[in-house]
C-alpha cells in the first residue's frame, strides 16, 4: 500500500466514521422524542438536531407542521399514549438523505381518532425520509400505517 493509498483509506474512514455517524445521532433523536413525547430532554435534544424552519411534510395538502405545532402534537401523544413507542428498524442514508422505516406501538388510554380501543394495542410500520442541510434535519417526510392502527384498536 502507498502512503497515499493510506491517507486516503484513512480520510474515508473518518468520513464514515465523524460527520456521517453524527447525522445518523440527530436522525436517531427524532424516534427518541416520538418514544418519550413528554420529556423535555427529549425536546431539547429535538430541537438541536432540527432546523427552525423544520417542516413536518406528512400529506399532500399542503397543511405541513412547522416543528413548535409538530412538538405540540408530541405532547397530546404523551397524555394519550404513555407508552408509545417508536423503534428504527432499518435506516439508509444517500449523502444528507436518510429513509427510516420504523415501528411504532402503543396503547392509548382514551379514544383515538375517534376510536375506543376498549385498552387494545397496535403495532404499525412507519416510513420516514429526513433531508439534512447544514448540518442539521431540514425536512421529514413520513407515512405511518394509521388506518391499520384504527383497524387494531376497534377489533377488526
Amino acid at each position: 500500500m502507498t502512503i497515499k493509498t493510506f491517507f486516503a483509506s484513512a480520510a474515508l474512514a473518518t468520513l464514515a466514521t465523524g460527520a456521517f455517524a453524527d447525522d445518523k445521532a440527530k436522525v436517531t433523536t427524532f424516534y427518541e422524542l416520538l418514544s418519550n413525547p413528554g420529556s423535555a430532554e427529549h425536546v431539547a435534544a429535538f430541537e438541536s438536531a432540527t432546523s427552525e424552519q423544520w417542516t413536518s411534510m406528512g400529506d399532500y395538502t399542503g397543511n405541513n407542521k412547522t416543528r413548535e405545532a409538530f412538538l405540540g402534537q408530541m405532547g397530546g401523544f404523551a397524555q394519550l399514549m404513555p407508552d408509545l413507542n417508536w423503534a428504527i428498524q432499518d435506516m439508509y442514508q444517500d449523502g444528507n438523505t436518510f429513509v427510516v422505516r420504523s415501528r411504532a406501538t402503543g396503547t392509548p388510554v382514551a379514544p383515538f381518532f375517534g376510536v375506543d380501543g376498549e385498552g387494545r394495542s397496535f403495532d404499525i410500520m412507519t416510513i420516514d425520509i429526513h433531508e439534512l442541510e447544514d448540518g442539521v434535519i431540514a425536512r421529514t417526510y413520513h407515512v405511518e400505517d394509521w388506518a391499520g392502527a384504527l383497524q387494531q384498536l376497534s377489533g377488526q
